[in-house]
């Protein structure tokens, strides 16, 4: 079986993590982990794995997050997952959306700690790729650290070894997803506690992580940490990972050079039948605190969502940013010059 580094993954999100966006991640960082959007089996089995498990092969490292709760589905799907070349299968047990609890599976599943070891065991005897699962410290009425406990050991029975665990209770009722992700406290402690009582199983601790500097704190308690939004939002700080936390010699690339690189990618995307802003909405962060950043996201907001917007679109927001770069360096220099003038 394929060694996983897990020590930084990038979670998975929903309408956010699709291919091109993992794509460009690809551009930021060689090491991290990412994971899929979450794909039902239903989807999977009967609307055929292409449209769903399609990537680049420059998005490995990458894992396929399933939600289901039917293991025969999950074994199916975890076999498929593995033909397609993914290098890890994930099972959803910790998104609250009425949708997924509808379903039967996310969260809802952690009030069923056998029934998930048996979706899990199924999958493992259907592929031979490693089968984690992904979880909250716990839900509605489970209060305490026994309670994820009771969940954890009956999965950690069938050998699997990789627990990735949202640091915060999800209530099912009551709250949205966006309020489960924010409101409930996080309890890192919790985490800590479970890599503590179960040192043999790899705890990847997922929440309120807002950069790198926030992510070594708990590296010296769990195996791995999971960025989630924040990766999405100021995608750059991807960009040190690989040196930061996998003793990378590689150079840094600059945030030109990344846009720079994604550029044949978004061209062959767009000669296969890709829309401009599907590719682009995923970039809109990459200049961010940069001079120009809001003249290449208002650009690519305009323009990149109508008829026939191609690869040109893409290149005149850059050229924004180069431009107003050179007008803040300019002007930076003027004033140096006046400075050193009324200083004579």
């Amino acid at each position: 079986m394929k060694e996983i580094n897990r020590t930084l993954t990038v979670a998975p999100m929903m309408e956010w993590s699709d291919r091109h966006c993992r794509y460009f991640w690809r551009q930021l960082s060689q090491q991290a982990v990412l994971y899929t959007e979450m794909v039902t089996t239903g989807a999977i089995l009967h609307a055929g794995p292409e449209r769903f498990l399609a990537f680049h092969h420059h998005e490995n490292p990458l894992a396929l997050q399933l939600g289901g709760s039917n293991p025969q589905d999950l074994g199916r799907c975890a076999k498929i997952a593995e033909d397609w070349g993914y290098d890890e299968v994930n099972l959803n047990c910790g998104c609250p959306s009425d949708r997924v609890q509808n379903g039967m599976f996310g969260a809802c599943l952690m009030a069923q700690p056998q029934l998930v070891a048996d979706c899990i065991k199924s999958m493992q005897d259907n592929c031979s790729i490693p089968v984690t699962v992904k979880h909250r410290i716990g839900i509605d009425d489970m209060e305490d650290y026994r309670d994820m406990v009771a969940f954890v050991e009956p999965i950690a029975a069938t050998g699997c070894k990789t627990f990735i665990v949202h640091a915060r209770k999800a209530w099912l009722q009551g709250l949205s997803p966006k309020e489960n992700r924010e409101i409930p406290p996080l309890q890192y402690d919790m985490v800590y506690q479970l890599k503590k009582d179960f040192p043999d199983l790899e705890i990847i601790l997922n929440g309120g992580l807002v950069d790198l500097d926030s992510c070594d704190t708990p590296l010296q308690h769990v195996d791995g940490v999971m960025l989630g939004r924040a990766a999405y939002q100021n995608p750059y700080l991807l960009a040190d990972v690989d040196q930061r936390f996998y003793d990378s010699k590689a150079a840094v690339k600059s945030r030109d050079q990344v846009l720079l690189d994604f550029l044949p990618y978004v061209e062959e995307q767009l000669s296969l039948g890709a829309h401009l802003n599907h590719i682009t909405r995923h970039i809109l962060g990459l200049f961010q605190g940069q001079p120009g950043a809001k003249l290449f996201r208002r650009h690519l907001s305009q323009h990149a969502h109508l008829k026939g917007a191609g690869i040109d679109v893409l290149q005149q927001a850059f050229q924004l940013i180069v431009d107003e770069r050179e007008r803040a360096e300019q002007y930076q220099l003027d004033r140096l010059q006046e400075q050193s003038q009324q200083g004579l």
